[in-house]
């Protein structure tokens, strides 16, 4: 099945979310550890970087943005909007101050209640959300509602998205029937375009590779994990994807056996969340089979979650090493 001899698997992992954790946990990932304004190098060729860069050291020192609370970086994959992110939450001047991605966040009121992650995240005084996105009307309200009342306590944020606020949820659900709660959430922020190319572009012959069971067992090697890829997608739906980091946690590489075109949305959502938080922690990944940037069918490609399954292409090309 899923691992020979002494090979290690993700199937016998069981993560769990312990409450106390979830704060101590709200950081930027390892990847954008050493992130900062200087080491963010802006393209020639896009003003719209070093303009971003510029409102968000301006942010970052005086805590204001115009007389809005928030800034809103919205842009392509691979432009460094998550660079900008991390640097701005290093250098923002506050006591208290949190990172963490979309799903962190609404896993967080999952795991403690509304009240009770309001009333905590209400202490902070500078809050960073990466990878704003709403794919359903419940995260709408709830996302919309969380932001307007720590705004109203004073607190600061910064955001990024692949998404401008007007087109959150656009081809996803009735959006039109929360435009209040979507435009709702874009007045609360200064609004930045961050334009550029796919910096993690690789060559289509580096990208697109798999390789055979006996390759991946030996790449694997001590910090590592075999499986089959269709046990590893009952894996991730068996479990919230805001324990995927957990499920990833302390290994530098997974291969997967047998990866194949993805036939069922839900599970191709499921893998996108996945491979963010690989990305993140910097785990490498590999496949038999179909190769892992080619397993997203064209139908999901050009859904409603387009920038999602593209971004996750991108990053699977940078993770297949």
């Amino acid at each position: 099945m899923a691992t020979q001899g002494n090979t290690k698997s993700l199937l016998v992992r069981h993560p769990i979310a312990k409450p106390s954790e979830l704060f101590a946990e709200l950081l930027p990932p390892r990847e954008f550890a050493n992130s900062s304004f200087e080491n963010y190098i802006a393209s020639n060729e896009f003003q719209s970087q070093a303009e971003a860069k510029r409102v968000l050291e301006s942010f970052a020192k005086n805590g204001k943005a115009g007389k809005l609370p928030g800034v809103y970086l919205d842009g392509g994959f691979g432009v460094g909007k998550t660079h900008l992110l991390a640097a701005t939450y290093y250098a923002f001047k506050a006591k208290r101050k949190t990172f963490g991605s979309f799903v962190a966040y609404t896993a967080l009121i999952g795991a403690l209640g509304f009240a009770n992650a309001l009333k905590e995240l209400k202490s902070y005084q500078f809050v960073a959300i990466d990878e704003f996105e709403l794919d359903d009307p419940g995260n709408t309200m709830l996302m919309s509602r969380l932001i307007n009342e720590l705004a109203a306590s004073g607190v600061r944020f910064a955001v990024t998205s692949n998404t401008p606020p007007n087109a959150l949820g656009e081809g996803r659900f009735a959006a039109a029937d929360f435009q209040r709660e979507i435009l709702g959430i874009g007045r609360q922020f200064q609004m930045l375009r961050v334009d550029g190319e796919d910096y993690r572009h690789r060559s289509f012959d580096d990208i697109h590779r798999s390789f055979t069971e006996a390759e991946l067992r030996e790449w694997v090697g001590q910090n590592g994990t075999v499986d089959d890829f269709e046990e590893v997608l009952a894996k991730l739906a068996s479990i919230h994807p805001s324990l995927y980091a957990k499920l990833l946690s302390g290994l530098e590489r997974c291969a997967f056996t047998g990866s194949h075109k993805l036939t069922d949305q839900n599970a191709g959502l499921r893998f996108v969340a996945f491979v963010d938080r690989a990305y993140e922690l910097q785990i490498s990944l590999r496949s038999s089979g179909t190769p892992l940037t080619d397993i997203f069918p064209i139908e999901f490609i050009e859904s409603g979650y387009k920038k999602k399954y593209l971004r996750a292409i991108s990053r699977l090309g940078a993770l297949v090493e």
